[in-house]
């Protein structure tokens, strides 16, 4: 099929490659400007942009997708718009302009988490499965038809990153399935059944850590906001970055640390339960074990994290 991939990230880049290794035509990719990136603000070019250069693909990268971007994409002539983690709303005249339209691929069972951060919220909930939902959009946000749902169980370790990597095989292998279906001239969508929620942009103090709840629940806010923006706790007026935990069966009160394990780390009293805390980040230093910070930090039972 002659398409146009809309993706920006790293996420979509396989996606993408499995198109043009399946032998479809993919006539043009749009996707976010250069922004940039890093500790020098360098330009930087998006990871799917780097990718269709390298398979001398036609680029668009407008600031927005507005009436001159649909005149472009509606010249393309593509019989269908393939979107994965583009990063913006797609106005009607942009997923209008392919033959049959555009279908987005998201990484949540639908309608549960809608919005831009499925993944993340899901693991910070404390969600015990997920999926892949492919549907066609429509003017409301991950609200159209869907054309194929896939469940799987979400593994009790697993964080941000390796969930997202197993949803991409399984998104891969969903989306090319999808496309021999519209071709063979089946495009009848289901329409979403149950209350939606909702999966906004994760924003920097969310990893700021809630000693009260329970030790799982810090746990899962790890796992969601891995690699970005992690969770965080203060000692002694300084930020600490906590990189590696898990559940203890001690109790104590909230913050508070409790015990110290030798060539281990140490522990933190929960609102049930604590965290056995293994790898820490402290501000302007390297990350470290965490029982070497203990010891440059003289922690000692009774210290509060807050």
């Amino acid at each position: 099929m002659k398409i146009v991939f809309f993706g920006t990230p790293q996420i979509a880049v396989p996606f993408l490659k499995a198109l043009v290794e399946r032998g479809h035509q993919v006539c043009a990719v749009v996707c976010q400007p250069d922004k940039p990136c890093g500790r020098n603000m360098q330009i930087t070019p998006p990871p799917v942009k780097l990718y269709a250069q390298s398979q001398n693909i036609p680029i668009l990268q407008p600031a927005k997708l507005d009436h001159n971007s649909a005149e472009k994409i509606a010249s393309l002539n593509a019989d269908i718009g393939v979107v994965v983690a583009y990063g913006k709303l797609i106005p009607r005249a942009v997923f209008s302009a392919p033959k049959y339209g555009c279908f987005n691929i998201h990484f949540s069972l639908l309608p549960k988490y809608r919005g831009a951060a499925p993944v993340q919220w899901a693991l910070i909930n404390g969600e015990k499965e997920t999926g892949v939902s492919l549907f066609w959009i429509e003017e409301t946000l991950d609200s159209g038809p869907l054309l194929s749902q896939t469940k799987i169980e979400i593994m009790p370790d697993e964080d941000a990153p390796a969930l997202l990597d197993r949803l991409s095989v399984v998104g891969v292998n969903d989306m090319l399935n999808t496309l021999e279906r519209i071709k063979a001239g089946d495009s009848v969508g289901k329409k979403q059944v149950g209350t939606p929620t909702f999966a906004p942009q994760l924003k920097k103090e969310i990893g700021r850590i809630d000693w009260t709840k329970s030790a799982q629940s810090v746990l899962n806010l790890m796992r969601g906001t891995k690699p970005w923006p992690g969770v965080c706790t203060t000692h002694n007026n300084e930020t600490l970055k906590i990189l590696h935990a898990s559940v203890h069966s001690a109790t104590g009160v909230a913050g508070t640390i409790t015990e110290l394990i030798p060539d281990k780390g140490f522990v933190v009293a929960c609102g049930g339960q604590s965290l056995l805390v293994t790898n820490v980040h402290p501000a302007n230093k390297k990350a470290m074990l965490a029982w070497a910070y203990a010891q440059g930090a003289h922690l000692q039972p009774g210290d509060k994290l807050i």
